[in-house]
């Protein structure tokens, strides 16, 4: 495991009164922003270990969980692009698997890069545009609300497993 550790980004509050894209957009970026602060300063032995017994959740695992999360909703389902899919044959549900060789840094590179992505996509559409996924039949304004709903639930996972491993709290 690498001894290279996540920094912490500057995170921008969401606007309080603009349109319905700035204002879920914004939304979804700050909590993003609030899942890299989360981990940042966590050595990979933290970020992997097990804090809240006899939960096999890691802050590492959700990170990565995230970043499939991401992926799937808006890359595969949404946009219908040919990006790999981001689970296993044996763990088709997306679960928080963590790989021989991951790293802590590398798994939160991933995840920017996803929701940059993520960004691209959802920039270049409208929020009542219909996905193009095999069998999906939800507009972007849906998926965007589910995203927030999704990083927002782990955060809160997240907020547990980093004061069980270290006693950091706070936003």
């Amino acid at each position: 495991m690498s001894s290279e550790q996540v920094q912490a980004v500057e995170r921008v509050r969401p606007p309080e009164a603009a349109d319905e894209r700035a204002t879920l957009s914004g939304m979804l970026d700050f909590l993003r922003d609030t899942v890299v602060n989360k981990v940042a300063g966590l050595s990979d032995a933290q970020a992997f270990g097990r804090p809240v017994a006899p939960s096999a959740l890691t802050p590492a695992g959700l990170v990565k969980h995230l970043t499939g999360v991401e992926r799937f909703w808006f890359a595969i389902d949404f946009a219908a692009t040919d990006a790999e899919w981001p689970w296993t044959d044996e763990n088709p549900h997306g679960n928080f698997p963590i790989a021989p060789g991951d790293t802590l840094a590398s798994l939160v590179a991933d995840y920017q890069a996803e929701c940059a992505r993520s960004r691209a996509i959802t920039a270049a559409a409208s929020f009542d545009d219909l996905a193009r996924g095999e069998d999906m039949a939800f507009n972007l304004r849906y998926a965007i609300t589910h995203l927030i709903e999704e990083t927002a639930r782990h955060l809160g996972h997240l907020d547990l497993l980093r004061e069980a491993t270290d006693g950091t709290v706070g936003e």
